[in-house]
């Protein structure tokens, strides 16, 4: 605000000057061949006003013109000839901006402009200065703009910038440095702007840029540095952005911009590196834009690589052409985000829930990707989103072949599987990788599918490698990432990747070439053999010395009347080694087929022919049809003995009923009562049982 303040009042000031001049006639002529008008200009601090201009572009001169006019505000030099400039300028009173781009001149010390207080912006880019010394601009104590850029400069000596200490904007890129020091920076506590790439930098150091504690942009750009100190941004709590686009970076150095705290824009553009990992933009609260485009060796966005960025508003990962997963928790409390640029990648889908995931997101961008209109991505067509996808036109299927060449939202969601096979993408993986001895070596496997695909990795000696699984010379990560450690001749071969649900898998091999070895495979290194012969099933198993992926065993009759020849097909992974054909015909020759595809020998095959067992004698047959009868035989014997005896324990038990109702009949009841008693006792004999009862009298009247 201050900036702004003092600007605006400076160009009142001038304003008023140049009505005095005018009212005095003190105005000089135009120069010859130059234009001089009345021009729209902004200040570095982008205020407006209407300057008197001198446009002398572009006119060949070696020298200035001999007189401006004394009201100039904007003087425009820019591709002439000039060398030096030996008489002062101090008479331009009210100049703000001087042009000297493009031309010949090799020191700042030739360009004398003399004592220039009110000038703001100077621009000597594109000319040939190869160093700047002490105190290079005195008597411009209100300069806020420095454009130096595209020189020779190889040296800045620690006083260069002296006496400029209202600089607010500094373009140092695009020379020859190749060393940064804070001395430069300490008269300059309040630039803003440090523009300083493309130079050839071979490392910056701890604090380099520390003075600069008002700094809000710095450029790094094309600076070929492949990793930068954790302490280099020490200082910069006023940072805001910053530009690493196009070096060598192959990981994100997130210890380095851990130290800026307020930092709302990145670029990570155009750099190597291979994966977006969980923890390279920790505690970066204040981030609100990132951009990982253009990155030729970007594969994936791992699991909670954008975590707790609660101010992230914008993510651009576009044109990066081995980009070809995002896993679905990529993407993890991010409240704020709404944009998401996923354009002109080798993704093949987009998971539901890292949509999900954004609850504020408004638009995606995903056309021009190598969709696969499956299971994966078929939530797009759902109508259970309201984001809206950019350029919906060149959003495209490219598998499976049905819907080639179709528009995504086109294809019904109902057309599209539930659940789908696996599929590594093309771009994940490289067919051949050559490294020198000694060196670490990272192979990228991912894939989509659903259910999502577990990965595992074979290596030349046939041995699977999982997940977290320990050893000295290799490791594999979770998100498919398998790495080999101080790699030797004994690791050279053929490693392969298979990806697997339950619906099946797919397969993908690297040849791994160490100091231009890699095992050579003797000419029969495919052998076939049959472990066990059935009726209706064979058991076969090989052996591949050279390692490979197995792409097919495949299996048919020999021309028979009874059973026409029909090919059958099965694929299994590189360290499956056996296999059993089943539902075969007896008695039929087949020919068992198994073909290994490798990197040196491309598609290696060997069969074998095999006739299934046929069915039993028919004298073993007879034989055991008698004793069947035999035993069926004895079976009925037994359950017409078992009849039989149940009937004569039935007869038995009538028999013996009838001669208990006969004896029961035959008994009578005497009944027999002593006199001379109220009561007599009655005796009833019911089956040669005696039961005994007294009966009492009862008088007629008692009732």
């Amino acid at each position: 605000m201050k900036e702004t303040a003092f600007v605006a009042c400076l160009l009142a000031e001038l304003a008023l000057t140049a009505f005095v001049l005018a009212s005095e006639g003190g105005t000089a002529h135009c120069p010859a061949l130059c234009r001089c008008e009345i021009r729209p200009w902004f200040s570095p601090s982008s205020i407006y006003t209407e300057a008197p201009t001198v446009d002398c572009n572009d006119l060949g001169l070696s020298t200035l013109p001999e007189k401006l006019p004394s009201d100039t505000q904007v003087l425009l030099l820019q591709t002439n000839n000039i060398i030096t400039i030996e008489k002062s300028l101090d008479y331009l009173a009210n100049v703000t901006d001087i042009d000297l781009s493009q031309n010949n001149i090799s020191s700042v010390s030739d360009v004398h402009l003399g004592p220039l207080p009110h000038l703001l912006s100077l621009h000597m880019e594109e000319n040939w200065v190869p160093a700047l010394s002490d105190s290079c601009l005195p008597s411009l104590p209100n300069l806020q703009e420095f454009y130096i850029n595209h020189n020779l400069i190889s040296s800045i000596s620690p006083g260069a910038f002296q006496g400029l200490g209202r600089l607010l904007r500094l373009h140092l890129n695009s020379n020859r440095l190749r060393g940064i020091s804070r001395e430069w920076f300490q008269p300059l506590p309040r630039l803003e702007i440090l523009m300083i790439g493309e130079n050839p930098i071979v490392q910056l150091s701890d604090m380099n840029f520390k003075p600069l504690v008002n700094l809000r942009s710095l450029v790094l750009a094309r600076m070929n540095m492949s990793e930068i100190p954790d302490n280099t941004l020490v200082g910069l709590d006023n940072l805001e952005s910053i530009s690493f686009f196009d070096n060598l970076f192959v990981r994100v150095p997130r210890a380095a911009l851990k130290k800026a705290k307020n930092l709302k824009f990145l670029d990570l553009n155009k750099n190597p590196i291979e994966r977006i990992q969980r923890g390279d933009f920790v505690d970066m609260f204040h981030l609100k834009e990132l951009g990982i485009n253009s990155m030729p060796a970007l594969v994936s966005i791992d699991s909670f690589a954008l975590n707790n960025l609660p101010e992230l508003t914008k993510i651009e990962a576009t044109n990066n052409p081995k980009l070809s997963y995002i896993h679905p928790n990529a993407f993890h409390k991010l409240p704020r985000l709404e944009t998401l640029m996923l354009n002109s990648n080798a993704l093949s889908a987009l998971h539901r829930g890292t949509v999900d995931s954004l609850p504020n997101l408004r638009e995606v961008s995903m056309h021009s990707n190598p969709i696969r209109c499956d299971c994966v991505i078929r939530w797009i067509n759902m109508n259970q989103t309201g984001v809206r996808f950019m350029e919906p036109n060149s959003l495209l299927c490219v598998e499976p072949p049905e819907y080639q060449g179709q528009h995504v939202r086109q294809v019904h969601f109902r057309e599209m599987t539930e659940i789908c096979l696996p599929l590594i993408s093309p771009g994940s993986l490289p067919d051949r990788v050559t490294v020198g001895r000694g060196n670490l070596v990272t192979l990228h496997c991912r894939a989509f599918g659903e259910p999502e695909p577990e990965i595992y990795w074979v290596t030349p000696s046939g041995d699977r490698v999982l997940p977290n699984s320990v050893s000295d010379k290799h490791y594999m990560h979770p998100e498919g990432t398998f790495e080999i450690y101080d790699i030797t001749k004994r690791e050279a071969g053929l490693y392969t990747c298979v990806a697997h649900n339950l619906v099946g898998a797919d397969l993908k091999s690297v040849l791994v070439v160490v100091d231009r070895y890699f095992p050579h495979p003797s000419v029969n290194a495919l052998h076939i053999y049959v472990r066990s012969v059935q009726p209706n099933s064979i058991s076969v198993s090989w052996e591949n010395t050279h390692g490979g992926l197995v792409s097919n065993i495949k299996w048919f009759t020999v021309a028979n009347a009874k059973h026409p020849s029909m090919a059958h097909t099965a694929r299994v992974p590189s360290d499956v080694k056996e296999y059993r054909l089943t539902h075969l015909n007896p008695s039929t020759q087949y020919q068992v087929c198994v073909e290994v595809m490798s990197m040196q020998l491309g598609h290696n095959r060997d069969c074998v022919n095999v006739t299934t067992k046929g069915l039993a004698h028919p004298v073993e047959s007879r034989a055991t049809w008698n004793t069947v009868v035999m035993a069926a035989c004895a079976v009925l014997f037994i359950v017409v003995a078992a009849a039989c005896s149940l009937i004569y324990t039935s007869l038995q038990s009538q028999h013996f009923y009838r001669k208990l109702m006969v004896d029961q009949s035959q008994s009578l009841l005497s009944p027999s009562t002593r006199p001379g008693s109220a009561s007599s006792l009655t005796e009833l004999c019911v089956a040669g049982v005696k039961v005994r009862a007294t009966v009492i009298d009862l008088p007629e009247n008692s009732m």
